[in-house]
């Protein structure tokens, strides 16, 4: 008898189960879910283990109907009476379920509590033939006062003929993030078969020193599958011992993958710099003022690093106009001394040409040419730049990231800095490797101006070397902060009006819910418009996203060079913009900002010797989380204090953007309620990195994955 191989072949082609097999290869999954879940980040079997609850339900018990309250969640066991399709005005499903032996009564509505009604807008017609009268229903959600009585919308549901095999469930019941098309149950599904899984891996039954608390499986095991009341309530607060050990496990591997990232980066030498303090010296004699003291030490601490001959991996923090760019100045200033390249990147276009403006000021009266390569430029004019670099005529570059495509060579790049560093991701710096000479890495130099609180920065930047420059330079006079209703708006124009008669120029900066350049720039062309209208007096410029290049820059020269009173900009100058006769900030609308970019507006003034004020008009009625950032920019001009409590009130991915949110990857950790943890699980990597380089590589790739594919986030 001859017989069709190819179901054999079918079975035999299908891999052993495993933590690394692919979702679609479990028990009801297949290509189209595996495709649905891969927007949750589940590719792997494995990935399901760590993907943890949102919240639980209590599904342990069933209420009677006669119980249900309006307004709350329950799990009901009840017979259907009757069911029917209605066009009311929408094609819905109607289910009335009634208690057995509880009086009599018609319908919903009619004897009583003790009837409830289903309704479902998206159903075939298997469903509503499946509800057939005498058929048992279990079903769980949100009951509400509907026209008929008390009823659930779209309840998740089971059905059976005998009531006895419709149970409550053993414990509470997890609820998961979910994508369009997976359901609860599916998922509960699949990380049921990852957890039986696991069960039969030896890697998770392994020992993890200096980890204190219960074994991983068995921590995943009741994260997923809590037991009482008290469980949950742990859970939900972070302070379960099961919890507790994930937390470190997680924060731990995240402490090795930055470290192994750190270790990848340095694994080839660095040009070594040593003229480093002496360029310092050289570029504060040629400067019209003096270092402070917290420029000092951190330039002495790059000083130190470029004098190495492995790569520096250096962030230096600081306040909105600490001096961050004189330090990289120096720093590029010693890398030219040495007869090499450096190159400052930095996230937009207006950026990179107010450092190109200031480092070409400071540097070229020393003898040291500079250059400027952006995305914009006209052909012939990235050509020429390409040739300069090239040649090593360039010997200081600064750009967008168009600095670092693969079209771009350096003929001896020694120092990077790169500028805002949470706008890019840990590959971009990783891709530098390549940009050095003869298989050399380039120092890297990485600044920001977002104050970040020292647990945050410990962990997103962990694997770098952290400075900060914690003072201002003299003569910077305080902003004086106030917070002003709309309705007040004609005091605000006259305190502008005023102002301007007396030679200083002030900033109006609009503001829209909406992240659209289109409409942003509509919103401050009729800003500009109305501003004109009621300030005849005055010269009125204006800055928003869709100008070209050079059309910002005339704007902004004109309004440098005081031939414009008021710039009417979008959030587009709240980095890079430096006028110290701007003596006035006015953000419109400033409730719908957070505290970290209202900081970074207000810091375009007070650059100057006159007392400057910042003015946040706002919308009433303000919510009680708007009232309080308005509150904090009021009270204190502490760029860390206004992190800190930018980072209490959103949390790190909301500070950080998604990009970075992703590169924390953090799925149970938080590094504000858990900074105590960090500087001992610190330790922990360097000890696991020297004694336990398996053990390290296997947490990694438990919780983060593929390292390379961590830093291309």
């Amino acid at each position: 008898m001859i017989t069709d191989p190819k179901p054999a072949a079918r079975r035999l082609a299908r891999p052993p189960l495993s933590l690394q097999s692919s979702v679609q290869y479990l028990r009801g999954a297949g290509p189209a879910l595996a495709a649905r879940v891969r927007a949750l980040g589940l590719m792997q079997v494995q990935d399901l283990l760590f993907h943890l609850p949102l919240r639980y339900e209590d599904r342990r018990r069933f209420t009677p109907l006669a119980a249900l309250a309006d307004d709350g969640e329950a799990l009901i066991r009840a017979r259907v009476e009757h069911t029917e399709v209605r066009y009311t005005p929408r094609r819905n499903l109607r289910v009335a379920l009634r208690d057995p032996g509880s009086g009599s009564g018609t319908g919903p509505g009619a004897g009583g509590n003790h009837w409830l009604l289903l309704r479902f807008f998206y159903f075939n017609e298997a469903q509503a033939k499946a509800f057939a009268p005498g058929a048992w229903v279990r079903a769980y959600g949100p009951v509400r006062q509907g026209a008929s009585g008390l009823e659930m919308i779209h309840p998740e549901y089971r059905l059976a003929a005998d009531p006895a095999e419709l149970v409550p469930e053993a414990a509470l019941t997890p609820v998961y993030p979910a994508a369009a098309g997976v359901t609860q149950t599916r998922l509960r599904g699949l990380i049921q078969q990852a957890l039986d899984l696991a069960a039969g891996d030896p890697a998770f039954g392994a020992a993890l020193p200096g980890l204190p608390g219960p074994e991983t499986l068995a921590a995943l095991r009741l994260i997923h599958q809590p037991q009482g009341d008290a469980d949950a309530a742990r859970l939900l607060a972070g302070t379960h011992p099961a919890q507790q050990r994930l937390i470190r496990e997680e924060l731990l591997a995240h402490q090795l993958c930055m470290r192994v990232l750190r270790r990848q980066v340095r694994t080839r030498p660095a040009p070594a710099l040593r003229g480093a303090a002496a360029a310092a010296k050289e570029l504060e004699g040629a400067l019209p003022f003096r270092y402070t003291g917290a420029q000092q030490r951190v330039l002495a601490e790059v000083a130190r690093d470029l004098d190495g001959a492995t790569p520096m991996l250096r962030l230096v923090q600081g306040d909105v106009g600490s001096g961050k760019t004189v330090v990289a100045a120096a720093a590029m200033l010693a890398a030219a001394r040495a007869g090499q390249q450096s190159a400052l990147m930095a996230p937009t276009e207006l950026l990179a040409e107010q450092h190109a403006l200031n480092l070409t000021r400071w540097l070229e009266p020393l003898g040291i040419a500079t250059c400027l390569l952006t995305g914009s430029q006209k052909k012939a004019q990235r050509e020429l730049a390409h040739k300069a670099i090239a040649d090593g005529r360039a010997q200081v570059v600064i750009g967008t990231h168009a600095v670092f495509q693969e079209s771009v060579r350096f003929a001896r790049l020694a120092l990077v800095v790169i500028d805002e560093q949470h706008r890019f991701g840990v590959q971009q710096r990783l891709a530098l490797r390549d940009k050095g000479p003869d298989g050399s890495s380039p120092h890297q130099l990485v600044m920001t101006a977002t104050p970040i609180p020292r647990t945050l920065a410990q962990t997103i930047y962990a694997d770098l070397d952290v400075s900060v420059i914690d003072e201002l330079p003299p003569g910077r006079k305080p902003v004086t902060t106030v917070a002003v209703s709309n309705e007040r708006r004609p005091e605000v124009l006259a305190r502008i009006g005023a102002a301007c008669a007396q030679g200083r120029q002030a900033y109006w900066v609009c503001t829209l819910i909406e992240e659209s350049d289109q409409l942003e720039a509509q919103a401050a062309e009729e800003t500009a418009r109305q501003l004109r209208a009621e300030l005849p007096q005055l010269n009125v410029g204006l800055v928003h996203g869709r100008l070209t290049p050079v059309e910002k820059d005339a704007q902004m020269q004109a309004f440098k060079n005081g031939q414009t009173q008021l710039l009417v900009a979008t959030t587009v100058i709240e980095v890079g913009v430096d006028v110290p006769n701007a003596s006035i900030m006015i953000v419109d609308n400033a409730e719908r900002l957070g505290l970290a970019q209202l900081h970074q507006l207000r810091g375009r003034v007070g650059r100057g010797a006159v007392e400057s004020q910042c003015v946040l008009m706002y919308q009433p009625p303000l919510s009680d989380a708007a009232r309080h950032r308005l509150e904090v920019m009021r009270t204190t001009q502490d760029g860390f204090k206004i992190a800190q409590c930018d980072l209490e009130l959103r949390g790190p991915g909301e500070i950080l953007g998604r990009r970075q949110t992703g590169l924390i990857g953090l799925k149970m950790a938080d590094p504000v309620r858990d900074s105590a943890l960090i500087p001992p699980l610190q330790a922990l990597a360097d000890d696991w990195l020297q004694q336990h380089p398996p053990l390290a590589a296997a947490l990694i790739r438990r919780w983060v994955g593929d390292v390379e594919k961590y830093g291309q986030v």
